[in-house]
């Protein structure tokens, strides 16, 4: 029997299958990022090419608006004249990337860290442990904030447009290490005093080859299941600070750009600039939440009820 053929027959796809909301979050996810992946395909217009943009269709309502709808624009226009949908395709796309990115920093640190600190322990521990004290009790976004706003200050706006995917995945992942250092931290004191590491540390194996070989494959259940919460509070971070103008650029937005964009247009009547783009961000992050609600609840025995 293949390994594919296995694991459509376990346990973890029988679960899957019986619970229908982990089995609707899981579409919709899907469903949205692979739009976000093939936005250049599917997206009927390029917001990036401004010979493609006239100004002069800008605020234009969604197409169910039979007195101003414009057939061209499914989702209306933005203030500068882009179609909605195909920004909205476009903007998903960056802040899928900036959330996976982070999410992938976020991991590679707080999971080297966590490892050490709970293997080596000892002063190891204690000064990782602190450090993660010190940055869980500073605010993710008041840290990004003052960074991205000093950096904007010391070298530009235009600068930081150029660099504002790699600023923020550097901000974000930084910012939100301890989350798996702690996690990881306590699997590995929980683990390393098993009979399994004592007969690997017996033949002479190195300690690096035992953290890595033998201890993090049985970290996995929990560095999976924040990952997921991750990528969901990554993307909102990155909302946050784009709607507050630290964020992407226009001429490259991602949603919390368009949210942001759009805001001051909301009481003049052009609601859908702001309102489509949110709606796009709320069901994606409510997605990504219950989806991780489930696998968190599956890869823990006893938090999991039939």
């Amino acid at each position: 029997m293949s390994k594919v053929a296995t694991f459509l027959k376990s346990d973890f796809v029988f679960r899957f299958r019986r619970d229908k909301v982990a089995v609707g979050s899981f579409i919709v996810v899907m469903a949205l990022v692979l739009c976000a992946v093939l936005a250049p395909l599917i997206a009927p217009y390029n917001p990036y090419d401004l010979t493609t943009i006239d100004i002069m269709d800008s605020e234009i309502p969604p197409v169910w608006d039979k007195s101003e709808g414009d057939a061209r624009f499914l989702l209306g226009t933005d203030p500068q004249g882009r179609d909605m949908l195909s920004t909205i395709l476009y903007g998903m796309r960056i802040s899928l990337t900036i959330g996976f990115f982070a999410v992938l920093l976020q991991a590679t640190i707080g999971v080297a860290i966590g490892l050490l600190s709970g293997y080596l322990g000892g002063r190891v521990d204690a000064f990782f442990m602190r450090l993660a004290d010190i940055q869980l009790s500073l605010s993710t976004l008041m840290v990004a904030i003052i960074t991205l706003a000093v950096f904007q200050a010391a070298f530009g706006a235009e600068l930081y447009s150029e660099l504002a995917i790699f600023m923020l995945v550097m901000v974000i992942g930084i910012a939100e290490w301890p989350q798996y250092a702690r996690t990881v931290r306590a699997s590995v004191l929980a683990e390393k005093h098993k009979e399994y590491v004592d007969a690997a540390r017996v033949i002479g194996m190195s300690q690096w080859r035992i953290m890595v070989r033998h201890i993090l494959p049985n970290t996995l259940s929990p560095i999976l299941v924040i990952s997921t919460i991750q990528v969901a509070n990554a993307i909102i971070s990155e909302a946050a600070l784009s709607f507050l103008g630290l964020g992407m650029p226009v001429n490259k937005p991602s949603l919390g750009s368009l949210i942001s964009s759009g805001f001051e247009f909301i009481f003049s009547g052009s609601w859908w600039i702001t309102v489509i783009p949110s709606i796009v961000l709320v069901v994606l992050i409510l997605s990504i939440n219950l989806l991780g609600d489930w696998l968190r609840d599956v890869l823990n025995p006893k938090l999991y009820k039939d």
